[in-house]
């Protein structure tokens, strides 16, 4: 028989040991993505984030700040994952293929078509880009494209030889490489000021993707869109590789999964999402121009030198990638 005293004791040991044991932990990481809350890969990246809280029922949180609200600007981004100043952000592929030559490959005009190219392209990529972003102290989560850039022009272009004179805004080297090759003039204008200066003839047309041009309102200024597809670019969403090993195993599965199953949601989204604002554009009166075979050959055959470039110094592992590629779809 118990005695009141020793009764007592054990009651306030249970207590104790029952404010001394640790609750459930919990880990809180910034999730960085430089592009506007509304694009829709920060819409994807906060979606993400909501997928892995509910998954690990909290475990783990990802805090999304988008726009570059962290101050980075994006070239450097590998470097700061790797140097765990951000457990995980989203990076434009091309952005950071400065610090890797197997990168580059994703920036090169007119390899991949369209989407199912693309992702024929990414999918040889993802072994290489793996080990890569691991010897940079990473892991990729997953990788999502943008909408292909094509030419929204004043006159209709359905040959190389409309595309002379041109006078086209440009945003990238090889962009304004690829207009220089068809005899156009390539004008390296901050976006701010193509409106103004559509209006004014500074330049008469604009390479870009479709939500650019919704966002322009380009049918008050422009008439026709060809979608050439120059290049489609793509981002990735990397995590810190010393911060996933420090998570729960089951927490490390859900990143994972979830990785997986947003990529599939990304490549779905975008698809539909230049469809709706390519059918925007043209119910606001900019008429699409699909491209001929004959078109595209000439595009893909003035522009060879320019892959040719980057064949030449392109490690052995991308050279392998870019041979496997061409095989696949015939070119």
């Amino acid at each position: 028989m118990k005695r009141p005293w020793m009764a007592m004791t054990l009651a306030i040991v249970a207590s104790t040991a029952l404010a001394a044991a640790p609750a459930l932990a919990k880990t809180t990481w910034k999730g960085n993505s430089v592009w506007p809350p509304k694009n829709h890969h920060s819409v994807g990246l906060v979606e993400f984030a909501e997928m892995v809280k509910k998954s690990t029922n909290g475990e783990l949180e990802i805090v999304v700040e988008t726009g570059g609200a962290l101050g980075y600007k994006g070239p450097e981004l590998l470097k700061v994952v790797r140097d765990g100043l951000l457990p995980l952000s989203d990076m434009l592929i091309s952005g950071v293929a400065g610090d890797e030559k197997v990168f580059q490959i994703v920036t090169l005009p007119f390899l991949a078509l369209d989407f199912q190219e693309l992702r024929t392209l990414i999918d040889l990529c993802y072994p290489t880009f793996e080990k890569t972003a691991e010897k940079w102290g990473q892991k990729i989560l997953y990788i999502a494209p943008w909408p292909g850039a094509g030419i929204w022009t004043k006159k209709k272009v359905t040959s190389l030889a409309e595309m002379k004179g041109l006078k086209t805004r440009t945003y990238d080297k090889n962009g304004a490489l690829v207009m220089e090759a068809a005899g156009a003039t390539p004008f390296a204008l901050p976006f701010s000021e193509v409106y103004s200066s559509l209006q004014t003839g500074v330049i008469d047309s604009v390479l870009t993707s479709s939500p650019t041009a919704v966002d322009a309102k380009f049918w008050e200024v422009l008439s026709f869109y060809q979608p050439i597809n120059i290049t489609i670019a793509t981002d990735m969403v990397n995590v810190n590789l010393n911060s996933f090993k420090k998570l729960p195993k089951n927490a490390q599965d859900e990143l994972v999964k979830a990785g997986k199953e947003m990529e599939k949601r990304m490549w779905d989204m975008v698809a539909k999402l230049d469809r709706e604002m390519v059918e925007t554009c043209n119910k606001n009166g900019i008429q699409t121009v699909p491209p001929s075979k004959e078109f595209m050959a000439d595009l893909t055959r003035i522009t060879e030198n320019i892959r040719a470039e980057w064949y030449n110094i392109a490690p052995p592992e991308a050279k392998a990638i870019y041979d496997q590629f061409r095989k696949k779809v015939g070119r």
